[in-house]
């Protein structure tokens, strides 16, 4: 049987899909190349930053890891060079988007966990590594972040992560049990933009 470590091939996803989203939504802005990569480098690295800071885990995980630098370099490149055969770079970007948010989300549970937190902030955790990197980029980009909108994103973290240790105390096999709550706020994401759901807004 194959041994892999599952969350390193998590965070391999992850990085591919955010730094994907983040090079589509940089072009979309028409960037230059360098603010191309700029951006699909904060997507893909601004959640996971400010989640090892809260922890104390310095340095952050890509200045000790130059593999995830190279990731999200070389995703980007390939991702402005086949730019021409992406002709609707917004429902490209909202797909690996949700994919990076569902594949990050995991990540950071897993990273609480492995520094013993309980399930509360293992989700916290959770929802700062799948939402802050696009924080991050649409800052940059002078947008309103999703998270601060009507639309249902850090939700869907955080409903994932409940998902996720409600499956482990049914006892389903840790991988299963990852796999289940990434594909589900995967598909959280599309049913409600697909179908317009929302949270309540305030009205002043």
């Amino acid at each position: 049987m194959v041994n892999f470590n599952t969350s390193e091939v998590i965070e391999i996803l992850g990085t591919i899909a955010f730094s994907i989203s983040g090079t589509f939504t940089a072009m979309q802005r028409r960037l230059d190349p360098f603010g191309v990569l700029i951006i699909a480098f904060v997507t893909s690295i601004g959640g996971g930053t400010v989640r090892d800071l809260l922890i104390g885990d310095t340095p952050v995980a890509w200045m000790r890891d130059t593999q995830i630098c190279a990731i999200i370099l070389v995703t980007a490149l390939i991702a402005m060079f086949f730019k021409t055969q992406v002709k609707k770079l917004r429902i490209t970007l909202f797909l690996f988007d949700s994919l990076g948010l569902g594949f990050f989300t995991m990540l950071g549970l897993l990273k609480g966990l492995a520094f013993g937190l309980n399930p509360s902030m293992c989700i916290v955790l959770g929802t700062i590594t799948g939402c802050f990197g696009g924080v991050i980029r649409d800052t940059l980009l002078n947008r309103i972040p999703l998270i601060f909108r009507k639309e249902i994103y850090a939700t869907a973290c955080i409903l994932g992560g409940m998902l996720y240790f409600l499956l482990l105390a049914l006892n389903v096999e840790s991988v299963f049990a990852k796999v289940f709550a990434i594909t589900f706020i995967f598909a959280l994401r599309i049913v409600v933009v697909k179908y317009k759901l929302s949270l309540p807004k305030f009205n002043f």
